[in-house]
């Protein structure tokens, strides 16, 4: 076992991170983790003392490094369980024990500052003066079974594939802000945004700035101009006019684009982690996923990436009683 736990922190291509930031996983993530689990133990008559009976044959560090493997590649858990050593429902249950720690953590802007909700973004943009961007991203999900009701939920209008869509928030430079508020596939963009109360949000906010595609065309008006869309067609009455309307909407169109692509950037980063390139688990944990993965991302965002120094782990660090 302890082969594999360096042979993961020693290759940040197993994680996607680097040693840096799996140390500060493992010195924030650790006693939160270790103060649940002795609240499981007190919370339910015992017939044995805390402490007695088998040991955990999987340390803390070695559950959070399978959660970091199998959000990273999408990993079963039966292969974990061989990595391991252990049964596949401890890696189960690992997975099911971190990754809500990991979904709370928020998207890292500075350092010991997070976003956790988008409440916390408009709030954090209006006290910096800075322009954020915005998209959805699409998730493909599995169908759902052929006896249950709503099948078509998922069916989304533009790939038409069963997905869940997410909204994504990023700076000027595409690193995250927020990554959350998932959606089934069949609900349109806009749709999406004011059912999460971002148009409420932004009305006790002034000067702000959110560059979005046609997509959200129609939050401008709602939010006073904060929401910024590309141009809409117009059209001349003339051939002359018309023809210097359409060259004029295209460089609109053209310039917003630029300016706001990099959100794609940042989508491209998230898709990176193969659970949101396609997510075979069930649905109800894929926004635990969602926010999870963007909390990791901002952090490998946020991280010189010129350090280089191996993480050195103990045998036996972070082992539960």
């Amino acid at each position: 076992m302890r082969g594999v736990r360096a042979m993961i922190v020693a290759d940040r291509r197993v994680t996607g991170l680097s040693g840096e930031v799996i140390a500060d996983l493992i010195a924030e993530v650790g006693p939160q983790w270790q103060l649940r689990h002795q609240a499981r133990l007190l919370d339910r008559p015992r017939q044995r003392g805390i402490g007695a009976g088998a040991r955990y044959r999987l340390v803390f560090i070695d559950r959070l490094l399978a959660t970091l493997v199998h959000l990273r590649h999408g990993t079963t858990h039966d292969v974990l369980a061989c990595w391991f050593g252990v049964n596949r429902s401890t890696i189960s249950r690992a997975i099911a024990e971190v990754r809500p720690l990991l979904a709370e953590r928020g998207c890292q802007v500075e350092p010991g500052v997070r976003l956790r909700t988008l409440a916390d973004v408009i709030a954090f943009l209006g006290a910096t003066g800075q322009t954020a961007l915005m998209d959805a991203t699409e998730i493909k999900v599995r169908r759902p079974a052929a006896e249950r009701g709503g099948r078509t939920r998922f069916i989304s209008g533009k790939s038409k594939q069963n997905a869940v869509k997410a909204l994504i928030l990023t700076d000027t430079d595409g690193q995250l802000l927020f990554c959350g508020e998932t959606r089934p596939g069949s609900t349109a963009d806009i749709t999406q945004v004011r059912s999460s109360g971002i148009v409420d949000l932004l009305a006790d906010t002034i000067h702000l700035r959110i560059l979005a595609d046609a997509g959200y065309q129609g939050l401008g008006g709602q939010t006073c101009g904060q929401v910024v869309t590309p141009p809409q067609k117009r059209r001349g009455r003339n051939l002359q006019n018309l023809q210097w309307l359409m060259s004029h909407h295209e460089q609109a169109r053209f310039a917003h684009s630029s300016r706001r692509i990099r959100v794609e950037h940042g989508i491209a980063h998230l898709k990176n982690w193969r659970c949101l390139a396609r997510h075979h688990g069930r649905r109800d944990v894929l926004d635990q996923n969602v926010r999870a993965v963007a909390g990791l991302l901002s952090d490998h965002q946020r991280t010189d990436r010129s350090s280089r120094q191996p993480l050195m782990l103990a045998p036996a660090a972070g082992a539960a009683s």
